[in-house]
């Protein structure tokens, strides 16, 4: 189980989160990935639970597109998650298109059944059957970012006509969920240092079809370990200000550097 050990610790610091090895489920709670791609009643189940938790925690129904970029956003942070952890951890890069993915949002659960991985030849896990050998760790990088996108371009081409957002913009939301997902993870594995360097080296900003890149900086912020934190802009926009005027992610444009560390410090 090649894959195993990267999942049970993914889980292990995220406990909202948990993968088995399994065919993918559909119905009683379960959404398979292929299902959210097709954008028919499956697409709607999952939105309408967005729509439902957004009007419940901001007393005001939500547009469609804003409930429909929030439903992208539910699938794709745990999703990159499949592809960015084994490659953090182990330098492992499981193929899992949407016929090999579903996810139950209520439990946190996801199923996954590999269709082989890529791995450097020093691994052990070389020799195993559905491994295949790449040279180096640039060659995994862009095996990593062709995994995600065989995954996500289905998804977003399912989401795209609610969004109502072009081509660059949808592949700009990919890029931030790979980028922020794996973060987020890192800090709590208590490696984000190499976290955010990883990420700058996979999406350096001229990745096809990847839009943008990871584009990290240092900002000063007295009172963390090493008196400064990292941030950066997004290169999508959640939509949330639609919501709450007055609130902005940690990462949005708008929010001056102030709030930034103030809101990324609490988190460390």
């Amino acid at each position: 189980m090649p894959l195993a050990a990267a999942y049970a610790r993914l889980t292990e610091v995220f406990p909202a989160l948990r993968v088995t090895e399994e065919a993918p489920r559909s119905g009683d709670g379960w959404t398979a990935a292929y299902e959210l791609a097709a954008g028919g009643p499956a697409l709607d189940s999952f939105l309408a639970r967005d729509e439902e938790q957004l009007l419940r925690d901001y007393g005001d129904p939500a547009r469609p597109d804003v409930v429909a970029g929030f439903g992208l956003h539910r699938h794709a942070w745990p999703v990159c998650l499949l592809f960015t952890v084994p490659w953090f951890l182990h330098r492992r890069v499981p193929r899992l298109p949407v016929a090999d993915v579903s996810f139950h949002r209520a439990t946190g659960r996801l199923t996954v059944r590999p269709r082989g991985f890529a791995c450097l030849p020093e691994d052990p896990a070389s020799a195993l059957p559905g491994a295949r050998v790449v040279p180096d760790t640039e060659e995994l990088r862009a095996e990593l970012r062709a995994a995600v996108a065989e995954h996500l371009a289905p998804v977003l081409d399912g989401f795209r006509p609610r969004m109502r957002r072009g081509r660059r913009a949808m592949w700009g939301m990919a890029t931030d969920e790979v980028t922020e997902s794996l973060w987020r993870i890192g800090v709590l594995l208590g490696e984000e240092d190499r976290a955010v360097a990883e990420l700058g080296a996979l999406l350096p900003g001229s990745t096809a079809p990847y839009a943008g890149a990871a584009d990290f900086r240092t900002l000063g912020a007295p009172g963390t370990p090493d008196g400064t934190v990292p941030t950066r802009d997004r290169i999508s926009c959640c939509f949330s200000y639609t919501l709450r005027p007055a609130e902005t992610c940690p990462t949005c444009p708008r929010t001056s550097e102030a709030e930034r560390i103030g809101r990324l410090a609490a988190t460390r």
